[in-house]
């Protein structure tokens, strides 16, 4: 049996790179250097004043992108908006706490407000005037792509257009764990935020396909992995145009390591992502693009990718 298809008719990222509103970004970026530093947008273009100055990074980041994207699609309000977030909005956390350890009696609570992983689908919500369905998945570096599996689900049921993005940020004490949150990856670490409208139907926006996503658990031969989800979609390796992937494994053909561009954060496989759409638009021999998410060896994210016009 075939499986259903769905078309990004919408991207948008904030990151170290110059991603944002520039299309093409894919063929002029290169590696980030170590002291890069977040490429922020006018926020005062996506954003109402008197919200703006209560917004952190990581909220900035995600309702810029977010209303970007309906922008860039045509739709003024989705059917719902699934986010996924590995570690939340950390510098609001990291300001509750500090202020709990400094202050007697009761607490401002703005801080926590916006500390829980699910204050970015929120705010998107609130400043769009969405009262769909609206969801957070927050399951480490597979965070993403399970907001991915979710929308498409969304999109099986009979939704017509879906809200899906991802974002996390960087606060100096990641640093000093980095060994605990990446093990054996090299790289600065980084904030980025991705976003993403994903439709049932193709439309004139229709950017790419994505053919198929999948999560595995407790991997052992991440190959040996690649191979049968392949397999599972009628497709052979040597089927890639690219290979987008994250960690140390090798692959053949062309394959580029995306955390060397987006640096280091639980949900840089949306950054692949939208590098993927992006490529469709600047190269037209690529056909096929695998993403291949094993940040951390013992999660794998798959995600299969394909031009509208393949």
């Amino acid at each position: 049996m075939n499986k259903p298809e769905f078309y990004i008719s919408a991207a948008s990222t904030i990151s170290h790179l110059p991603t944002f509103k520039n299309v093409g970004f894919s063929s002029v970026i290169g590696p980030l250097e170590a002291n890069s530093v977040l490429i922020t947008p006018d926020y005062k273009g996506y954003i109402e004043a008197g919200l703006l100055r209560r917004m952190s990074k990581i909220l900035r980041m995600s309702v810029a992108c977010a209303n970007d994207c309906l922008e860039q699609a045509g739709v003024e309000q989705p059917d719902a908006i699934v986010v996924g977030t590995g570690l939340g909005c950390l510098q609001d956390t990291e300001k509750f706490l500090n202020t709990s350890q400094t202050i007697e009696g009761l607490l401002p609570p703005t801080a926590f407000i916006q500390s829980t992983h699910n204050t970015m689908a929120g705010q998107v919500s609130l400043t769009i005037g969405n009262h769909g369905y609206n969801m957070t998945h927050t399951q480490n570096t597979l965070s993403f792509e399970h907001a991915m599996l979710d929308a498409m689900m969304l999109l099986q049921e009979g939704d017509s257009h879906i809200l899906v993005g991802a974002a996390d940020e960087y606060i100096e004490i990641l640093t000093e764990i980095m060994a605990q949150l990446a093990p054996g990856q090299d790289g600065p670490m980084t904030s980025g935020s991705s976003f993403f409208v994903l439709s049932k139907e193709r439309n004139e926006q229709a950017l790419a396909v994505v053919k198929d996503v999948a999560t595995i658990g407790l991997v052992e031969d991440v190959q040996q992995n690649v191979g049968d989800f392949m397999a599972d979609n009628a497709l052979t390796i040597e089927d890639l145009d690219l290979i987008l992937y994250a960690g140390k494994d090798n692959f053949p053909g062309n394959a580029v390591d995306y955390l060397a561009l987006s640096g280091i954060y639980s949900t840089a496989s949306a950054f692949a992502l939208h590098y993927a759409v992006d490529v469709f638009q600047t190269d037209k021999k690529i056909s096929n693009v695998l993403i291949c998410n094993s940040l951390r060896k013992s999660n794998l994210g798959l995600m299969l990718v394909r031009a509208v016009e393949a």
